[in-house]
């Protein structure tokens, strides 16, 4: 199995190397991490990449890039957090329509790159969808402003 790999690595190099890219192969360990929390499946895959950074990713219920830490305690502790969060929102009765709305966002993300990678889109319709993107964030901003914090062990990174 391991020759294999090899071998479908070496033809990957110099397809991409031939498209112009610059390939760094590196020999690593990838952890799949998976919580079942009363039904809700939270998966989590980190890696170490060539600068020695663990790169972790949650993947389950919806796909959201965690960022690069620079030690596996960081990465475990990130994880925590994580799954302390999420035991809370399940206390929400709202929480499966938060999780149907972040994968919803997620999925317009893959269809606004389809839209401008596979369509010429007018200017006009590109500031509608932005126009649309800042009503939503107004809303997520109010309802920051508006509704009851229930989490404190960490503050929010982008609110």
């Amino acid at each position: 199995m391991r020759r294999y790999m090899k071998a479908e690595v070496n033809r990957h190099d110099m397809i991409l190397t031939q498209m112009g890219a610059k390939i760094d192969v590196i020999n690593s360990y990838m952890c799949y991490v998976t919580f079942d929390l009363d039904g809700t499946k939270i998966s989590y895959v980190y890696n170490v990449n060539k600068n020695n950074k663990y790169f972790l990713e949650r993947i389950e219920p919806y796909p959201e890039p965690a960022g690069t830490f620079k030690s596996e305690e960081d990465v475990i502790e990130t994880i925590k957090i994580d799954i302390e969060q999420f035991k809370n929102a399940k206390n929400s009765r709202v929480f499966d329509l938060f999780v149907e709305i972040n994968k919803e966002m997620s999925k317009t993300i893959r269809n606004f790159e389809d839209l401008y990678l596979y369509y010429n889109v007018p200017r006009e319709c590109a500031d509608s969808i932005k126009s649309k993107i800042k009503e939503i964030q107004d809303i997520i901003k109010e309802a920051k402003n508006n509704c009851k914090r229930v989490y404190f062990k960490k503050d929010p990174e982008t609110l």
